[in-house]
């Protein structure tokens, strides 16, 4: 039997494919690509925009189209945080969501025994545990995202993840340790710790996310560890005080930012000021030798007034982001923000994502240009066509080389030669 997955959204949602793949594939499934004849269709939802629940809704579709006889499944975030609407997607055979992934197989089987719709949905409570799933590999690749902690308490008034993800749980110490290990073992060299909140790592425990970093830098194999998305005010004089005496710690750090300007970050229900997020970034600066700092910009947010989005774009200019995505605000059923409605029309949200996306583009390629002849570390992961290596370095930059050997899984300093918009390349 074969199965295939189609995975939207975050890299939490890529480790949850990858654990489901592999009890698919321990039951004695072969894995296939989305675009391959298989008996089984799996949707790894996202529900983070209204354009994510469109895309599953077409992907579920299409895959039924395409292979009528096949059983079409559903999983993820939309179920969780919208089950009628969900429910309501009459070509997926079978429905069931974040929370009870590990199911799927048991699922499966009892879908053939009824030979009947089946539809599986548990609400998260408060007093959930962490879900006790581990990975031994990831696709075969050199770099794995590794899952230690789920749900959200911060309740941004234009996000609805605390209602698909429920509350903040983390993975036990012990746990974490067994399978960095084993994924050690299978030749994994760079450990990425993923979470839906992730600075809130350890709430209500007696750890927190140095902990998990040092675990990962102790285990045998492992030559780099990286963190996810992160939230500002989470992260302490003390916690990068001790990430900077982790030798095998990448000092990346993607902060979710979301707006530079106070009022706008008052009505997103953010918790920090424009101050304290700068003077986080400049103490992020002066605590390692090379530092990479990227964000998230959203534009056009209810009551953005011009005024407000220049305050924004100065501030983004002012702390010279290697790398910002940006996006125009999207209002979300079920958000607190949705009950205000939307009061920037879509032309200026769409204009002032272009003059936002146009002013981090030039602060990045000034980053990349400044960087010709210097000497990086580089971890290869894959090659992109016979004799043309990439990896990344600390910082997560994209380098290519041009080499007669194998450079798959190796650790090598290499010097910078020229760069494009997506990469640089180096001898």
């Amino acid at each position: 039997m074969r199965a295939a997955f189609y995975t939207l959204g975050c890299k939490v949602n890529q480790y949850e494919t990858e654990y489901m793949s592999e009890l698919l594939k321990n039951a004695g499934f072969e894995i296939v690509a989305p675009n391959e004849e298989a008996e089984y269709y799996i949707v790894n939802s996202c529900t983070v925009t209204a354009t994510a629940d469109q895309k599953t809704r077409q992907n579920i579709r299409k895959f039924k189209r395409r292979h009528p006889n096949s059983t079409v499944i559903l999983t993820g975030c939309m179920p969780q945080a919208f089950p009628e609407e969900a429910s309501a997607l009459t070509e997926a055979d079978i429905i069931l969501s974040n929370k009870n992934d590990g199911d799927i197989l048991q699922l499966i089987n009892e879908y053939h025994q009824n030979q009947s719709r089946l539809i599986h949905i548990d609400s998260h409570k408060n007093t959930d545990d962490f879900w006790d799933c581990s990975i031994s590999g990831f696709n075969e690749r050199i770099r794995a995202f590794v899952k230690i902690e789920d749900g959200c308490d911060r309740f941004c008034s234009y996000c609805i993840i605390p209602k698909s993800r429920g509350r903040v749980r983390s993975k036990a110490l012990k746990a974490l340790k067994e399978e960095v290990s084993t994924l050690a073992q299978y030749g994994v060299k760079e450990i990425v710790l993923v979470g839906i909140n992730l600075s809130a790592y350890g709430k209500g425990e007696n750890f927190d996310i140095t902990d998990a970093v040092e675990i990962c830098a102790q285990t045998e194999g492992i030559e780099r560890i990286r963190l996810g998305s992160l939230e500002p005010d989470h992260i302490t004089d003390e916690i990068i005080d001790k990430l900077a005496k982790i030798n095998k710690f990448c000092p990346q750090f993607h902060l979710s930012l979301q707006s530079g300007c106070d009022k706008t970050l008052k009505n997103m229900n953010r918790h920090y000021t424009a101050d304290e997020y700068k003077k986080l970034c400049a103490k992020l600066r002066s605590s390692f030798d090379e530092t990479s700092i990227t964000t998230d910009v959203m534009v056009g947010f209810h009551e953005e007034s011009d005024t407000d989005f220049q305050n924004s774009l100065n501030f983004v200019k002012d702390i010279k982001f290697e790398k910002v995505h940006v996006f125009p605000y999207s209002e979300r059923q079920g958000t607190a923000a949705s009950k205000r409605g939307d009061s920037v029309p879509k032309h200026i949200k769409e204009k002032r994502a272009a003059i936002m996306i146009q002013e981090s583009d030039k602060i990045r390629q000034n980053y990349l240009k400044n960087l010709i002849g210097k000497t990086v570390e580089v971890l290869f992961e894959n090659e992109i066509e016979e004799g043309l290596f990439q990896g990344y370095t600390k910082t997560y930059l994209p380098v290519r080389i041009k080499s007669n050997n194998n450079m798959l899984g190796k650790l090598i300093s290499v010097k910078i030669t020229d760069y494009c918009e997506e990469f640089c390349m180096a001898e």
